[in-house]
């Protein structure tokens, strides 16, 4: 029997290859994004996200069984924080009680290896401290300051998910329903979003240096689609609160194997 997924950016990249494998494998799929897809709402705002919410909830009739977020930004601006973190943190509470009346509920997110990048503390900790507001007062004085401090805005809100995911996935509202909650960190993917930053061989050459994928190089989306996909399947039952890297190999090429301490 089928099951009723949600993915969010649904429209291109990751989320799209998403949405084409599921319902290649006979699953239903409801997308959600900005533009061009079964929903079309701004989850940026707060407003936007409680439609889209409201959206999935109508067009499921109250029925859904899993949520795979891949709505994303890759700018070093404010939008970005509220995009990454709390586009994806708020609208998938916000599906919360619907999704625990499924029997095989799953959650997973579309994190980044750049979790592992350099970031803002202070900016991450607002972000759990789930105060938007001050996270976007930061992440503004992080663009004034430099290209460099900008820089930072990404891989925070990527920490930060991280970290709220490891927080939540014991809870009794997620492990107590029997829902499996993970993220998956892909290195650099063939997408419209990284089309610039690998568009020339010296772009290349760059982004190499600081994201080594000696196993087979670049990703297609779809791969990581794969990888979603079995998270938020029924098989999936132990699993939970991991961001698992399809990396090519760059955690282990940059951390090592001293990653216990």
């Amino acid at each position: 029997m089928s099951r009723l997924y949600v993915v969010t950016g649904a429209a291109s990249g990751i989320g799209a290859a998403t949405c084409v494998l599921l319902r290649e494998r006979g699953e239903k799929v409801i997308g959600v994004d900005i533009h061009n897809t079964d929903i079309n709402v701004d989850l940026s705002t707060v407003q936007g996200r409680k439609e889209g919410v409201e959206a999935v909830i109508k067009k499921s009739k109250g029925k859904i069984d899993a949520i795979i977020a891949c709505a994303g930004l890759a700018t070093p601006s404010p939008k970005t924080v509220s995009v990454n973190y709390f586009g994806v943190k708020e609208f998938v509470e916000g599906l919360l009680p619907t999704l625990s009346g499924s029997k095989n509920p799953r959650v997973a997110i579309t994190s980044s290896m750049a979790s592992l990048m350099p970031n803002s503390p202070e900016l991450v900790n607002a972000m759990l401290a789930d105060d938007e507001a001050s996270a976007l007062t930061i992440a503004q004085g992080l663009c004034a300051e430099s290209d460099e401090k900008a820089a930072l805005i990404y891989g925070s809100t990527k920490r930060a998910l991280g970290r709220w995911i490891r927080r939540e996935c014991i809870k009794p509202k997620w492990a107590g329903a029997g829902i499996p909650l993970n993220a998956v960190g892909p290195g650099i993917v063939e997408t419209p979003m990284v089309a610039d930053m690998i568009a020339t061989e010296e772009a290349r050459s760059a982004i190499d240096a600081m994201v080594p994928m000696p196993l087979n190089h670049y990703l297609k989306a779809v791969q990581v689609a794969y990888l979603l996909a079995w998270l938020t399947s029924k098989e999936n039952t132990h699993t939970t609160g991991q961001t698992i890297y399809i990396d090519g190999g760059s955690d282990a090429a940059l951390r090592g194997d001293n990653i216990w301490d």
